[in-house]
């Protein structure tokens, strides 16, 4: 009868041991997915603000070499706003992904952006697509 049970034993024990091995393989593997995944997610998104925050970068130097032998009144309302655009720009952290405000100052600068169009009336249309990101007007 000793005998029997350890038989029985064996047998369901064996299935808490292939249960408790395959539970461990699967978390192992979705662990590694998952950081894969989040690499590639955070790499894309990534490339995206970085993409935006340079076409922003390149249109307002580009308007301060325009603006810079302007003297009007107006033009130097402009160079206020563009000044203040590439100086949250130039503070933006590029470096730094676990910043508490990225999006927050992300969406700072994507005000002071249109701010600046605004006074410039023009209309700014930023275009993230597989050929390339840019702006259009």
């Amino acid at each position: 009868m000793a005998g029997s049970q350890d038989i029985f034993d064996s047998i369901v024990m064996a299935d808490e041991r292939f249960h408790a091995e395959g539970y461990r393989e699967g978390y192992e593997e979705g662990s590694s997915l998952g950081v894969t995944e989040g690499r590639q997610h955070g790499t894309l998104h990534g490339a995206k603000i970085g993409s935006e925050i340079g076409c922003y970068q390149g249109f307002a130097f580009a308007w301060k070499c325009l603006l810079h032998s302007c003297t009007t009144e107006k033009d130097s309302r402009k160079m206020k706003v563009l000044e203040s655009l590439i100086g949250m720009i130039q503070k933006f952290p590029y470096d730094d992904p676990t910043y508490d405000k990225l999006h927050e100052d992300l969406d700072k600068i994507r005000g002071k952006f249109k701010q600046f169009c605004s006074l410039l009336n023009v209309q700014p249309d930023f275009k993230i697509s597989a050929e390339g990101s840019g702006l259009s007007f």
